[in-house]
């Protein structure tokens, strides 16, 4: 069985900071992970101990990465293949298993709740397929599919169920797999990202990168909502009642769904344009409140989210 057969058995997982359930069975650990991104490659390497060993940022020209759950993503190949080959000669990277953290619009979230959840995943595949058909632009059988149970609000079960196209995600594999890299864990970058906030209470996260703003809220371990969209600028061109707007509807839905406000707010991705929208930040935050150990500060500082994240499961 190849690595890409494993994934599509289901090992895209995660554990947002060992609260939630583990995603299927097993979550494998590579010491090294790439994050892509529609800007740069970054890479980091972790000791057998969890720390920081080393971390590579290669800029991408513009174009090279268009992200999408439909549309051929990488469009400038050579670029791609350039920058993943520098983060490799940099971090001694070679015939090895990675974690292949990728865009957010590439792999569509849904969560969901059931009266009834069948236990094997062999019914329970087929009943999601079904229910999510409409709700993913592509035919049923080109569509990986995972998910995992968490604790529901009320009676019945929650699942989080996480669709991506076969093809999109091929595309990825392959450029990892032409560098001598395997990728045992394939996940969004907001998903990894996610296990940098304090859910002890309800705590939104408003992520944008490039053209997109991924909007999840986390309550006691819990995903209660997630929404990725395309924002109407981007740069300087975006504002703070831009993101507000796209923002507001998963903080509404919480708030009509749970009967309660949201408690705390989380901003990534802004850069220097921060305290035009909100003062608190996703990963400085979570350095200073202990969350994430001072030694991730130079990922902090890229503002490389997706890669910090992952250094919590990683520990």
């Amino acid at each position: 069985m190849t690595r890409a057969d494993t994934f599509r058995q289901g090992i895209y997982k995660n554990d947002w900071a060992r609260r939630l359930a583990t995603w299927l069975e097993a979550t494998p650990h590579p010491p090294l992970a790439v994050e892509i991104a529609h800007d740069r490659l970054a890479a980091a390497r972790w000791s057998r101990t969890g720390a920081l060993d080393g971390f590579a940022v290669e800029p991408l020209p513009p174009g090279t990465i268009v992200p999408s759950a439909v549309e051929t993503n990488i469009a400038n190949p050579a670029a791609l293949k350039a920058a993943f080959a520098s983060a490799c000669e940099r971090l001694r990277a070679k015939d090895e298993d990675i974690a292949l953290i990728l865009p957010d619009p590439v792999i569509r979230v849904f969560v969901q709740h059931f009266d009834d959840f069948p236990r094997s995943p062999q019914e329970a595949i087929p009943m999601l397929r079904w229910k999510l058909k409409k709700s993913v632009p592509f035919e049923v059988d080109e569509t990986l599919i995972s998910y995992m149970r968490q604790t529901p609000r009320e009676d019945g079960v929650d699942i989080v169920t996480a669709l991506s196209r076969l093809r999109i995600i091929r595309e990825y594999e392959a450029l990892a797999e032409s560098a001598g890299l395997y990728p045992g864990v394939v996940l969004s970058s907001s998903l990894a990202a996610v296990s940098l906030l304090d859910d002890q209470k309800p705590t939104l996260m408003a992520r944008v990168s490039g053209t997109s703003l991924t909007t999840a809220i986390v309550r006691q371990g819990v995903l209660c909502g997630y929404r990725c969209t395309e924002l109407p600028a981007q740069g300087a061109g975006l504002t703070p009642q831009m993101l507000l707007e796209e923002v507001y509807p998963v903080a509404a839905y919480y708030q009509d769904t749970w009967q309660e406000g949201i408690q705390s707010v989380r901003v990534a991705g802004l850069g220097t344009r921060l305290p035009e929208f909100v003062p608190h930040a996703l990963l400085h935050n979570a350095i200073s409140e202990g969350r994430v150990d001072i030694a991730a500060r130079p990922l902090a500082d890229r503002e490389l989210e997706g890669l910090v994240g992952w250094m919590l499961h990683h520990g």
